[in-house]
């Protein structure tokens, strides 16, 4: 449902969420609504637990999962960590995830619900051993 205040048009489905990303961007450096929210999240799987100056709770634990055996055990560990990441940011509540462990790396599949509203998303996140980074694919 939108409204109209003057000659724009609001969208009141979805929160407006806005945000600035310099990572991949040569102009272009403001993001917004679920855009912003997938670079946040990928941000804090890159950053490793405890790195980031005066948060010392910020950040993942996940890297140290995904150089070991991919065991059920191992998978539990990872979608606990994926879990409590997800759960730090209060704008969105995670609905599913999936993994599907590769030779250099693991691909994670969230789906994300924007709270408060009830649009849901598909995020797609490569996690590569080889240059341990985070990308969203």
């Amino acid at each position: 449902m939108a409204s109209r205040r003057g000659s724009k048009h609001i969208n009141i489905d979805m929160p407006a969420f806005i945000g600035f990303n310099t990572i991949g961007q040569n102009k272009k450096f403001v993001l917004t609504d679920f855009e912003l929210i997938k670079r946040d999240i990928a941000n804090a799987f890159n950053i490793r637990q405890g790195e980031l100056p005066g948060r010392p709770g910020y950040g993942s634990n996940l890297w140290a999962y995904l150089f070991e055996n991919q065991t059920s055990t191992n998978e539990a560990l990872i979608s606990e960590e994926l879990s409590r990441i997800v759960a730090s940011d209060p704008r969105v509540r995670l609905v599913d995830l999936i993994l599907f462990p590769q030779d250099n790396g693991m691909r994670v599949e969230l789906e994300l619900q924007v709270v408060p509203s009830t649009s849901a998303e598909r995020l797609a996140i490569f996690f590569d051993t080889t240059s341990q980074q985070a990308a969203i694919v």
